[in-house]
């Protein structure tokens, strides 16, 4: 079963449960549906009041200074937006409208990304402005994380033979016989149309007779019909003719792999990473939660030997890429060692039925979200728009089920990396979003219901953070405004998922960056040097002059208070803005 230890999850118990790890794939009949009639009278009435969301944003608003503060209401999504930074929006100009537009974490994509480009984009990153400094604490000018997503242990075909260029192909035809090589003088004689080198020695010992190997994301499909283990080669039938270019990715679905956690390329841009203050990895091919330990102990000597103090300087946050059957296997054990999830859908989608993926989606989402840790839903959302103006429906249906299921961050990849439109995409997203969470609002009769809840623990922090949702729901509150040290109490009160928006004062931009992929947060680098006693005010005031609330509002403020009789102790206040 896709997750094991189910019971333990709210989600899982909505789910249906199955005996077998296998149950994913296994066939189903598909019942009617249960047709029933209603009155008019039972029905809550549909008004479809349905406003274009741009017209709110603060973007459209000419009247709004690049910092995208002018005096007046902000009412941000919760969702937020991960984007991949690339040759169409790393140099300043876009990527400060890229900021403005509404990214919250701008992706690194290690697979391709030189380091000329990572030291650009950082740079350029850290010259955007945003809304997220107070006045009390005006040196970070703007809060944006960023995310290194690493290349992985890949398994790739070899060079083909005599392709001088890159560009050359071969072409499979469907019935003929072809045989797969891990002997290393394959890898310099090149790959032809009878046989192909694959770069990963163990193989034969992965797959069997009956299983299938997807080349390039599944555009060839090879069957397995024998193994030569004395040679160490499989030998497959040819199921759908297509070409083939060098250095093509090979998919095993359902295959029990042996590849590492990390590649040597995946150490070496790590540790450069970590010399650029990345907030968060994502962990390419994670298959078990072992991998993930590995990459944090990793992380932790590579904090040695750079000399961090672990104490003020935080190890980047990592987020396991869900993208294999393993993973799904160890989906639990994955989950619990991880500080976040990315849903992969895309070799996820060569890797199990693609008819599954959007089920496995849900339910991934659902655990994240009973867990409490962030979930990021990624690839193809709005992949039309890398040359259209305008998404397709599809793509919008896409988006906005996965506010709806409860993410707390979807991604763009190649959309705003090399696609012709980035700036537009972002927008085009943060209304996708805007549109689904004021509809989820809405109580009309087809808005969907609340996403699986965070099962808590019996700390005093999720004591008061349950509170402060419950009573913001009842008041009916602007905000949330959180004081926080470590961030602790802010992913608690994201986790119990309130409608309205979570500002989190934080002591400096770190603890800042490392929140903002949390859905509802939005943290300020400030009220550094305010006393303790004067801080609730000072919040609420900052709030104010931000934009986030305004006079006649309601807020819930929750903070951790040192006190010498009684030590550390949480409190949580409604408060008017006067």
């Amino acid at each position: 079963m896709m997750m094991r230890k189910a019971a333990t999850m709210a989600a899982s118990r909505r789910m249906a449960s199955s005996s077998s790890s296998s149950s994913l794939f296994a066939s189903a009949t598909c019942a009617p549906l249960r047709s029933f009639h209603a009155s008019a009278a039972t029905l809550r009435p549909s008004s479809f009041d349905l406003p274009d969301p741009g017209h709110s944003m603060w973007y459209n608003n000419s009247t709004e200074d690049s910092s995208g503060s002018a005096g007046k209401k902000w009412s941000p999504q919760l969702t937020k937006i991960v984007a991949t930074i690339g040759p169409t929006s790393e140099q300043l100009p876009v990527l400060q409208e890229v900021v403005r537009a509404g990214m919250s974490v701008m992706r690194l994509n290690f697979s391709h990304a030189t380091v000329e480009e990572v030291e650009l984009r950082v740079g350029n990153l850290a010259q955007c402005r945003g809304r997220h400094s107070s006045s009390t604490s005006p040196q970070a000018p703007n809060v944006r994380a960023t995310l290194l997503d690493t290349r992985g242990p890949e398994i790739r075909t070899g060079k083909l033979r005599n392709d001088d260029s890159g560009h050359e192909t071969i072409k499979m035809v469907a019935g003929d016989t072809i045989t797969l090589h891990t002997d290393a003088t394959w890898a310099e004689d090149g790959s032809i149309e009878t046989d192909l080198f694959i770069n990963y020695p163990s193989l034969h010992k992965s797959v069997a007779p009956g299983m299938k190997v997807l080349l390039d994301d599944g555009a060839v499909i090879l069957t397995v019909t024998s193994i030569d283990a004395d040679k160490g080669d499989v030998i497959c039938q040819i199921d759908n003719s297509g070409e083939l270019r060098s250095r093509a990715g090979v998919n095993l679905p359902g295959a029990e792999t042996d590849l590492p956690a990390m590649s040597e390329k995946d150490k070496v841009d790590i540790k450069y990473g970590m010399t650029k203050d990345v907030d968060y990895v994502a962990a390419s091919f994670i298959q078990s939660a072992e991998g993930v330990h590995e990459i944090r102990d990793y992380m932790t000597q590579c904090a040695e030997e750079l000399g961090w103090d672990l104490s003020t300087k935080p190890l980047p946050l990592i987020i396991s890429k869900i993208e294999s059957v393993a993973a799904l296997n160890n989906y639990n054990e994955i989950l619990e060692a991880s500080d976040g999830i990315m849903v992969a859908r895309g070799d996820l989608g060569v890797e199990i039925p693609i008819q599954q993926v959007t089920n496995a989606q849900k339910e991934m989402v659902a655990s994240c979200n009973a867990a409490g840790k962030p979930v990021i839903v990624a690839t193809q959302m709005l992949e039309s728009m890398a040359k259209n103006p305008r998404p397709t429906r599809a793509e919008v249906a896409d988006v906005t089920n996965a506010v709806y299921d409860g993410a707390d961050a979807v991604m763009l990849s190649g959309e705003t990396a090399k696609g012709k439109y980035p700036v537009d995409t972002i927008k085009m997203m943060n209304e996708i979003i805007c549109s689904a969470e004021q509809f989820q609002l809405s109580g009309s009769m087809a808005s969907p219901g609340a996403p699986a809840r965070y099962e808590g623990n019996n700390s005093r922090e999720a004591a008061i953070a349950k509170a402060a949702v419950t009573a913001a729901a009842e008041r009916k509150v602007a905000a949330i405004l959180v004081l926080t040290s470590q961030g602790t109490m802010a992913r608690m009160v994201s986790a119990y998922r309130p409608n309205v928006p979570i500002v989190t004062f934080c002591p400096n931009a770190k603890v800042a960056r490392q929140l903002i992929v949390s859905r509802g947060i939005h943290p300020i680098v400030g009220l550094t040097g305010v006393s303790q006693d004067e801080r609730p005010a000072a919040a609420i005031e900052e709030a104010k002059a931000m934009g986030f609330v305004q006079t006649g509002d309601e807020v819930v403020v929750v903070t951790m208070e040192a006190n010498e009789a009684l030590g550390n102790f949480a409190t949580m206040k409604i408060a008017s803005i006067p």
